[in-house]
């Protein structure tokens, strides 16, 4: 059956709906918009798992993202559309971690950006102990003489629980009877969505105010209220060799670590009218070559503004993702009016491991190339 939704209006632009809705932070301005997100998202579910079920061939069945669930999945599974038929919280059984680590994994997969940062599942952990600075220089000496420096690599504590992300699981009731292999296609899209939608904005530009700390923010600026104040933008006007490589030795920090390699997050938009053009040219025989002079990824991001970008090193993000392993009814939102709403708590944190290793740039002084 076709979503009414998608009568006048795609899914992307349902997701792009709610996600915009959500950045303003007001649960009663897109109660219309999450709502029919969901709604498509379930029917669309519903679907892929009708359709798998109809095939007998397995490697069919686990690309539509048909798992074989473990028995503590399967049991859990029971437990939860019971809950759902009697509006109950599921409080005697918990989520097996490995449903979490699935979702992790394709989490990871399906966002390019993810997979360039240092993204950790932290489920069960609270504490995690990262490194902060550059590590002190061993002192030389004569086999006899007494030890007189320690190697006092600078380390930091990072509490994983220090932020909450929310994930929706509205109860679509007609559908509880579909089985426990349905409930698992369902609850991980669900968590993946909800999380898809919420973390790369926070990644690239979170405040850090109840959210992590995103790459374009001053770990050394003025913290009003929790806030974290945007870096001043680097304007930059070409993408030639003497640009690229000023940018590539400032993430040196001024030559006290080694830059193998480094990311540029830019707007679809720019990167395909500002940054494309720049990187490639034709040779005598019609072959286009790309240009660039260093080990630099470009990864598109719809959550940086059109005329800004971030260079960086990626494994100097830290994001560290978990789950209590439970998904509690919530009786708070009631934004689904016709269905019961399960809330699954992730808490985590993320933010840059220092203040040097992300440059926000200003590209919109770049030309366009004429074609």
């Amino acid at each position: 059956m076709k979503n009414k939704d998608l009568e006048t209006i795609s899914k992307d632009e349902l997701k792009s709906k709610a996600l915009n809705a959500i950045k303003d932070g007001k649960a009663e301005d897109f109660v219309d918009e999450i709502t029919s997100y969901f709604n498509v998202l379930a029917e669309e579910v519903k679907s892929e798992y009708e359709a798998a079920i109809a095939s007998n061939d397995a490697e069919i069945l686990s690309k539509r993202g048909v798992r074989v669930l473990t028995s503590a999945e399967e049991k859990y599974y029971k437990s939860l559309a019971n809950a759902m038929k009697t509006k109950s919280a599921l409080t005697d059984i918990e989520m097996p971690r490995t449903i979490i680590d699935s979702v992790f994994d394709e989490l990871e997969h399906d966002h390019e950006l993810l997979q360039k940062i240092n993204f950790q599942n932290v489920t069960g952990i609270t504490e995690i102990i990262v490194r902060n600075g550059d590590c002190d220089a061993a002192w030389w000496g004569t086999l006899t003489d007494e030890i007189k420096k320690e190697l006092a690599s600078a380390f930091k504590k990072i509490t994983t629980d220090a932020k909450k992300l929310s994930a929706y699981l509205p109860v679509a009731k007609a559908h509880l009877d579909l089985g426990p292999t349905y409930l698992d296609m369902f609850v991980r899209r669900f968590l993946l969505e909800s999380l898809s939608i919420g973390l790369e904005n926070a990644i690239v530009t979170g405040d850090g105010k109840d959210k992590p700390i995103g790459m374009d923010r001053n770990l050394k600026g003025n913290v009003v209220e929790g806030v974290y104040p945007q870096k001043t933008a680097k304007s930059i006007t070409d993408l030639d060799l003497v640009t690229l490589g000023g940018l590539m030795a400032e993430l040196t920090n001024d030559g006290k670590r080694k830059v193998s390699s480094a990311l540029f997050i830019v707007n679809p938009y720019d990167y395909y009218s500002k940054v494309l053009p720049k990187l490639y040219y034709r040779t005598d025989d019609g072959r286009w070559v790309n240009n660039l002079p260093f080990p630099i990824e470009f990864v598109q991001s719809c959550e940086v503004a059109k005329g800004k970008a971030i260079i960086g090193i990626g494994k100097k993000y830290f994001l560290g993702l978990g789950s209590q392993n439970r998904i509690d009814k919530s009786e708070e939102y009631h934004f689904l009016e016709d269905e019961t709403v399960y809330l699954a708590k992730m808490y985590g944190t993320g933010m840059p491991l220092d203040n040097t290793s992300f440059i926000y740039l200003d590209i919109s002084k770049i030309a366009t190339p004429t074609v």
